[in-house]
């Protein structure tokens, strides 16, 4: 089994996923080489909760510019993962 903690690599805290946290859903970075089972088994082991549904995203790199210079952003996947109902997740302390 893969270490939990290699598996997810942050959470993502947006206006969007702050949204999504009413409905039970959290969106965190996870490894490029991770699976819904390697997400479903390190959400269980780091949070504690019962996780009901993951969904991943592969993000492609977005064209950046400034001034004459350009580049890209780097690439990234992330998962919604659904909880239990009746689990929550403390993603920012005192708010």
């Amino acid at each position: 089994m893969k270490d939990p903690y290699l598996v997810v690599l942050r959470p993502i805290i947006s206006e969007k996923s702050t949204s999504l946290s009413k409905y039970g859903k959290y969106v965190f970075e996870i490894a490029r080489d991770a699976n819904k089972i390697d997400v479903r088994r390190a959400i269980e082991e780091i949070f504690k909760v019962k996780v009901k549904k993951v969904s991943i995203i592969n993000e492609k790199p977005k064209l950046r510019r400034l001034g004459m210079a350009q580049g890209y952003t780097s690439r990234r996947k992330k998962a919604i993962v659904t909880l239990q109902p009746g689990y929550k997740i403390e993603l920012i302390s005192g708010v």
